[in-house]
């Protein structure tokens, strides 16, 4: 017992955080992956992520995605908290052959940075019952304008192709990575996170209205 007591305080003294030895250096790049449909859990991932980031003072946080979509709900707290982040957020769809479909496509919109590997694609943000089956009209149509003004604001604040954004809600239209970069949806076409870290280097990112960054990665 007395060195099970032991293991657990010393546990606990690692575990702590903020603590100066577990810090990452000046100018480090955290990287997660959500290779899976957006849910509440993910909600509370991505936010430990942005609050350890952030208590780091990460020069970015890069979340890698691949994802069919998910739900709506879990999608808009995680745009509220990257929209709100006190640290820059790159997503990137990766690794080629990933997607960032219907929810992946509002987090990828509401990035400070958004990329995308070669040989992927993003769009198809119509939203849909999880249900399935006949729906009341007016509902659907009520939904269906809120989730377009909904990407169409995101797409506005971060200076992205607003007429494409709102195609994808409302059209389902989905394009591949070096589309979305002709149209001004995304900003980086990167090979690996190498390549993307390579990039992201000197690029000026802007934070809020009277705030930007020159990234040092």
């Amino acid at each position: 017992m007395r060195g099970l007591c032991a293991l657990l305080v010393l546990g606990g003294l690692l575990a702590v955080p903020g603590r100066a030895e577990n810090r990452p250096p000046p100018g480090a790049v955290m990287v997660i992956t959500v290779n899976q449909a957006i849910t509440g859990g993910t909600t509370s991932y991505i936010r430990s992520a942005l609050e350890r980031a952030t208590l780091d003072q990460a020069a970015a946080l890069i979340i890698q995605l691949d994802t069919p979509g998910g739900l709506l709900s879990s999608t808009r707290d995680i745009v509220q908290d990257v929209l709100n982040a006190r640290v820059p957020v790159v997503v990137y769809i990766a690794p080629p052959g990933a997607r960032g479909a219907s929810a992946g496509t509002m987090l990828t919109l509401a990035a400070h940075v958004a990329a995308m590997a070669p040989a992927t694609h993003i769009g198809a943000a119509h939203p849909v019952s999880i249900f399935g089956g006949s729906e009341d009209k007016v509902m659907t149509e009520k939904i269906l304008n809120d989730t377009s003004a909904y990407v169409q604001a995101i797409a506005e604040l971060r200076n992205r192709n607003v007429e494409w954004a709102i195609s994808a809600v409302r059209e389902s239209k989905s394009i591949t990575a070096q589309k979305a970069k002709e149209l001004g949806v995304i900003e980086l076409v990167a090979e690996d996170l190498n390549d993307l870290v390579r990039q992201l280097d000197g690029l000026e990112v802007r934070m809020d209205k009277t705030h930007t960054v020159k990234l040092a990665t």
